[in-house]
């Protein structure tokens, strides 16, 4: 796997992103010049079109991104992935019949774009069907041997089988090993599979080391080029997260990340206060008519406070556009909002879906109080309770919390403890490899989620 914006990608993913993006630049550049073969020159060099070919491959790309075509873990079947991938070229013959309405001069003309749609729709399919029949082959996948036993070790294995994307061939793992598991036991299996199947990787994920532990194999293994690895390290390069199951304090301390310097404070302070700034000026003329739908609706203030614990367990008010009606939790106290919650209003039900209720918050983020990208703010009688729950609750604390951020955009809207143990495990991850690049990230995948409607609560 390659290390991106301090997120681990799978090769085979980057080089499918790599090859489509020269697949889609050359469609477009042989559309312009089968379409202007004596003007070739002229066109592409005085009339912009490279610009043209560039933005257009760039919006292709995007289109490509929101209907998963990256994202192989969101369909199985090949109908469906080609299905989508159809979806791309008429979306984008769209966006050309649009940009031809509102100024033909942006389009090359003299048919360019139609050549290079019909190359588009060709090299696409056939980009794909030979990049399924490579990834299939056995040179093409990398032997892995799984040391240890127990749910963890388990849940490692079928995640490595499963995610046919990451190109690996688990050989086998020490729960096939007959009888109990000794050292001996673990060695001779282990060796066995290596020497037979030439092993590239053997992941280590034993919850108790003490007199199972083959070192001195191992150690030979990794002198003969096999990589060792802790599958803590790697279920958090597969998954985006890290497990607090069996995580021990010498983990975080000793592990790479979890830095945070005054000039990367300072950048991300004033990433966050240029993106809440922004996007005020963008929803601003919008705004009086939320107040108006709001008012109409129900009874109540438009935009209600609550307190939120945020940088370093500090109290703060956190502001939004007021959802539910205003005795919400007269009877109940403090409670996580549910699936078709009764307490939420009509005009917060659209407001819910459309995120347009966080955008008080923006304010939050303007004052300091929060960052655009970080872990979601909690109540402190929630932050009491699930502290005692879940061990390592309190390090999410450790940075500004913010209106998206990476658990937001990779797991749903959760309301129960076990969905508060699984976010903290990518607000975990966030804090670990925090970084510009992994913000801004975030945001393009926010964008997405808003667009698409997912994940909302």
């Amino acid at each position: 796997m390659i290390r991106l914006f301090n997120v681990y990608y799978p090769v085979r993913t980057l080089v499918l992103l790599a090859v489509e993006t020269t697949v889609v630049f050359l469609s477009f550049l042989l559309g312009v010049l089968l379409a202007f073969p004596d003007d070739r020159y002229i066109v592409l060099n005085y009339q912009g079109g490279y610009v043209k070919v560039l933005a257009a491959t760039i919006v292709v790309l995007v289109c490509s991104h929101w209907f998963d075509l990256y994202d192989s873990q969101r369909f199985d079947a090949k109908g469906e992935m080609y299905f989508r991938l159809f979806l791309v070229p008429g979306l984008f013959a769209l966006f050309l019949a649009l940009v031809g309405l509102v100024d033909p001069d942006l389009l090359p003309g003299n048919n360019a774009s139609l050549i290079a749609l019909v190359l588009l729709t060709v090299g696409l399919v056939g980009w794909r069907a030979a990049y399924g029949w490579l990834i299939r082959q056995p040179f093409m996948l990398e032997k892995v041997y799984v040391l240890g036993t127990g749910e963890r070790a388990q849940r490692l294995v079928q995640g490595l089988r499963q995610r046919k994307e990451l190109g690996v061939d688990v050989i086998g793992w020490s729960g096939n090993v007959e009888g109990a598991l000794t050292r001996e036991s673990a060695a001779s299996h282990l060796m066995e599979l290596a020497e037979a199947h030439h092993v590239h990787r053997v992941i280590v994920a034993m919850p108790d080391r003490r007199g199972t532990f083959p070192v001195q194999e191992l150690l030979q293994l990794r002198l003969n080029g096999v990589r060792i690895e802790e599958a803590t390290s790697w279920l958090e390069k597969i998954s985006g997260r890290i497990e607090v199951e069996q995580l021990y304090p010498s983990w975080l301390i000793f592990a790479d990340g979890f830095r945070f310097s005054t000039s990367f404070n300072l950048m991300r302070r004033m990433l966050s206060t240029l993106m809440s700034l922004s996007l005020l000026l963008v929803v601003l003329p919008f705004l009086p008519f939320v107040i108006l739908a709001i008012k109409l609706d129900s009874k109540g203030p438009v935009v209600y406070r609550q307190k939120r614990v945020g940088l370093a367990g500090h109290v703060f008010y956190c502001y939004k556009f007021r959802t539910m009606r205003q005795d919400a939790e007269a009877d109940t106290g403090p409670t996580w909002a549910g699936d078709d919650d009764p307490r939420i209003t009509r005009v917060g039900r659209f407001l819910r879906a459309a995120r347009i209720d966080e955008i008080p918050q923006l304010w939050c983020v303007f004052k300091g109080s929060m960052a655009f990208v970080g872990p979601r703010p909690e109540r402190p009688e929630f932050v009491e309770w699930l502290t005692k729950e879940i061990p390592y609750y309190g390090v999410r604390h450790a940075v500004r919390p913010g209106i998206t951020g990476w658990a937001q955009v990779r797991y749903k809207y959760g309301n129960t403890v076990e969905d508060a143990k699984e976010k903290l495990q990518y607000d975990l991850f966030y804090i670990k490899n925090a970084s510009l690049g992994l913000d801004i990230l975030i945001m393009f995948q926010t964008i997405k989620i808003v667009l698409l409607g997912r994940g909302a609560q």
